[in-house]
């Protein structure tokens, strides 16, 4: 009996989705809760699971097209080897001329060698292109169902790109750094290449295990992403370790060096006087030389410039300081440290309490935690806070959802998960977008003040700086305290002044009177 496989319940807020990919065919026999297919909305890529046990039948919306909530998208038959193997035959034979085409052309790496196009995944309507920023498997590598084979940028999230089967590539069509569009070609795969097949075709002709694109540099070999940077680095290639096939110096061994620095080009050792000379008082090797680099800007930093620039054009930004003794939350939080962490597990920071107290300000002043839509005002019955994270990509932030009902210890977790997952690039886009207040925190880089820019459609930004002991008078009597600057950031089309300030001192007051936090007062 055959049994539908649907299209998975989409949010209100999402019409309809498009089918990424099939990762089954027709007659391919399939495990209960085993991956089928993924749905890619303007949000986020939804799983379809096999309901059951059996072999997939029919595929009723191909790869590329749009489907609606709850749609049928395939059938699933009863697990029959014989008719499974029929439709196999039967698709081979009528459907797939060209790949037939393609593997008989490239009888290639194996025997077995059914030949897949690698394609870019289908990116949201928002999103134009993308940049291929990482190739994690090399031509002739073995890969496993599934494996990662590259990594592409967009302005909004990283897409992974997976093998289709087990098996190896066989050519790459769109290196790193290349932009590509939707559903672009970006490798060929065959099946049950790599390992054996992989070193016979590298050995072939030579023993260089040179590939397509490499080049020879004295006795080392480099991919053409090595190559790049050694040129641009102006690197020694003889003093750089490689770790591929046959000595092969990948871009990931040229980056190895850079940061330990120890592919340096040396002065020719013929004048050793001069050497020492030079050494002694360092000039430039070419007099009134000027060396430039110029990189291609990242489509998460061009994101970035665009939506500040945004900001500073369309907002009344105005800023309004001041500044927080730390000096209970720093003993309350050395008080309870290790018990806080063993009861736990998370270390207890100080963006918990700055997030809590952030929480209670905004709900005694709602102009705050509102946000502007055309002529209109948005007043939001909830605290949805971002926490800005940076990472070696660009600044993101990703949201605290209903920070009230969220415990200190919640909020501690969370964003060390977030700030994990931020670097690790893994981050999804609906955890970076809405937000009704955002908070940055300039201190852990040692800035003492700093104007924060709105996070737009928000209306306000909380800025952190860093703790500095600065003498201060207390009751008639000068003492040293650790004290914080605090910035708030503020649109004044929609607040005003006295808002903007007299939220900051109900921020500064609880974090100078904890119990407050707890008493509600």
């Amino acid at each position: 009996m055959a049994t539908e496989i649907k299209a998975p319940s989409f949010p209100e807020s999402v019409a309809e989705g498009t089918v990424a990919a099939w990762h089954k065919k027709p007659g391919d026999s399939v495990e209960r809760d085993e991956l089928i297919v993924e749905i890619e909305t303007d949000k986020v890529v939804l799983e379809v699971v096999a309901p059951e046990a059996g072999t997939l039948s029919d595929i009723k919306v191909e790869e590329g097209e749009t489907c609606e909530s709850e749609q049928v998208l395939g059938m699933l038959g009863a697990a029959d080897a014989a008719a499974g193997q029929e439709k196999t035959a039967a698709k081979s034979d009528d459907a797939q001329p060209a790949e037939k085409d393609q593997a008989a052309k490239a009888e290639a790496p194996s025997a077995s060698g059914k030949q897949h196009e690698v394609k870019a995944p289908s990116f949201p309507e928002s999103v134009q292109e993308g940049t291929v920023a990482t190739w994690h498997k090399k031509v002739g590598e073995a890969a496993k169902r599934d494996d990662v084979l590259a990594d592409i940028e967009t302005d909004k999230v990283v897409l992974e790109v997976v093998a289709p089967a087990d098996g190896a590539l066989v050519e790459i069509k769109a290196e790193e750094g290349e932009q590509v569009t939707s559903e672009q070609l970006l490798a060929v795969f065959a099946e049950g290449a790599g390992g054996d097949a992989g070193g016979a075709s590298e050995s072939s002709g030579s023993e260089s295990s040179e590939s397509a694109g490499d080049e020879k540099v004295g006795d080392k070999i480099l991919a053409p992403a090595a190559r790049k940077l050694v040129a641009e680095n102006d690197l020694d290639v003889s003093k750089i370790e490689g770790t591929g096939k046959g000595g092969r110096v990948l871009k990931e061994d040229v980056q190895k060096a850079i940061k330990a620095g120890s592919a340096k080009k040396s002065a020719a050792p013929a004048a050793q006087g001069s050497v020492a000379k030079a050494a002694a008082a360092p000039a430039p090797a070419v007099e009134g030389e000027r060396p430039e680099k110029r990189v291609p800007m990242s489509r998460l930093r061009q994101t970035i410039a665009k939506r500040l620039v945004q900001a500073q054009q369309t907002a009344a930004m105005l800023t309004t300081y001041n500044e927080v003794d730390m000096s209970a939350v720093m003993a309350l939080r050395a008080q309870y440290k290790e018990t806080f962490q063993k009861a736990h597990d998370t270390k207890l920071g100080f963006m918990g309490f700055f997030v809590k107290a952030a929480t209670e300000a905004l709900k005694r002043f709602p102009d705050v935690n509102a946000s502007i839509d055309g002529t209109d005002i948005v007043y939001h019955g909830y605290q949805d806070i971002g926490v800005a994270v940076s990472t070696d990509r660009g600044l993101v932030v990703p949201v605290l959802r209903d920070t009230d009902s969220m415990k200190l210890a919640d909020v501690e977790k969370t964003i060390v998960d977030f700030g994990k997952r931020a670097r690790d690039g893994k981050l999804g886009i609906d955890e970076m977008q809405g937000g009704t207040f955002t908070i940055t925190n300039g201190g852990i880089f040692g800035s003492l003040m700093s104007t924060p820019i709105l996070n737009p459609p928000q209306t306000a930004i909380l800025g952190m700086h860093k703790i500095q002991e600065r003498p201060m008078a207390v009751n008639g009597k000068v003492e040293i305290r650790p004290m914080m600057y605090l910035a708030v950031s503020y649109d004044h089309r929609m607040i005003d002044g006295k808002d903007a300030v007299q939220f900051l001192v109900t921020i500064k007051e609880l974090l100078e009177d904890p119990a407050r936090l707890l008493l509600d007062v």
